[in-house]
């Protein structure tokens, strides 16, 4: 079967990226209707553009107007859906793997409830700036997903006790999330509750660069570990009969799965949905029983911008927070899902 092998540094080949080229069909489809949407996006709003309007805002020609509503409006909200929304599948199908477990996703475990905690705590206490939040964000995923680990630590983690002490620390944080809008003041619980919301409304490239940055690279990162993730698939003996070291190589791709949502939320707020359901579904357009990070970043990229292209136009002129519409979307998944797997089937 043909390989694509990149070498990125390690003459061992432990840090190689292997694609398998039949695999790389569902990515294509999925970065085809991602630039689709994506242009859809820039050419819809109050000012309509054409395709060829669009074309010549985006290199800078063009009236003023057009100019900066592309470039400094619209496109920075367009690249970071598919960014955040790519960091969002990865980190989803990096859990589920790990945690041999469809429900392993950090919705469920509740790193981006710590994520939301960390914000909450920047807001009501500080009243800080956008990059004062964000790293707030990010500190909180990550004390969250540090305090989950040393909880869940048996001689090693094990998938389930790990999505039991994720949910229990969710269940409490959300509780400290209560209490910290409950005695809050009014500006600042209503700046917690539409950051909470998940939005990329009034998005800039001064407020997404620094985050897209590091799903970037913990993207990048994630891709190169993903045949040593194929062989902890196979049980944590095999692993290390083939000279993987499991528990080392469970932690690098937990916190590279942490620092993916904490980065995503820090810059658009909690979205839930896309992490759990983005690898799912790349699965069933791979047919394959295990699910390609790659592909999963994609259908997470993909579904992003899908839903906040609704957010901006289903009810216009007044716009839903992405995070809204996520939420809807993962509900009809979920019922869907449901309603297909017990159909045929008699009480």
């Amino acid at each position: 079967m043909r390989t694509l092998e990149l070498r990125l540094g390690r003459p061992d080949g432990s840090f190689n990226i292997r694609l398998r080229l039949h695999r790389l069909w569902p990515a294509l489809l999925l970065m085809a209707a991602c630039a689709a949407l994506a242009l859809i996006s820039l050419r819809a709003g109050a000012l309509h553009l054409s395709l060829e309007q669009v074309w010549a805002a985006l290199h800078g020609r063009g009236s003023r107007l057009e100019v900066a509503v592309v470039q400094q409006w619209r496109l920075p909200r367009v690249a970071m859906a598919l960014v955040i929304g790519a960091a969002l599948g990865m980190s989803g199908a990096v859990f589920q793997s790990l945690l041999r477990n469809p429900l392993g996703s950090p919705d469920v475990v509740g790193f981006n409830t710590g994520a939301y905690t960390g914000a909450l705590l920047v807001i009501t206490l500080a009243g800080g700036s956008h990059f004062q939040i964000a790293g707030g964000a990010l500190a909180g995923g990550l004390a969250s997903a540090a305090l989950v680990y040393l909880l869940a630590w048996r001689n090693g983690v094990h998938g389930l006790r790990l999505i039991i002490v994720g949910i229990a620390v969710s269940a409490m944080l959300s509780a400290l999330n209560s209490w910290l809008l409950i005695n809050a003041s009014l500006e600042s619980a209503m700046s917690a509750a539409i950051w909470g919301a998940g939005t990329l409304n009034g998005m800039t490239w001064s407020k997404g660069l620094p985050s897209a940055l590091l799903c970037l690279l913990a993207m990048l990162a994630a891709l190169a570990l993903q045949p040593r993730m194929r062989l902890l698939e196979m049980g944590d003996d095999c692993a290390s009969a083939l000279g993987v070291p499991a528990e080392r190589t469970r932690l690098w791709l937990m916190a590279l799965g942490v620092a993916l949502i904490a980065s995503a939320t820090a810059a658009a707020g909690p979205i839930a949905f896309i992490a759990l359901a983005a690898p799912q579904i790349a699965q069933r357009l791979q047919r394959a029983r295990a699910t390609c990070p790659l592909t999963a970043a994609w259908t997470g990229a993909l579904l992003l911008l899908a839903a906040d292209y609704g957010a901006q136009h289903l009810f216009y002129p007044r716009q839903l927070p992405v995070g809204v519409v996520t939420i809807c979307m993962g509900g009809l998944y979920l019922l869907w899902l449901l309603l297909r797997q017990t159909g045929g089937r008699k009480p």
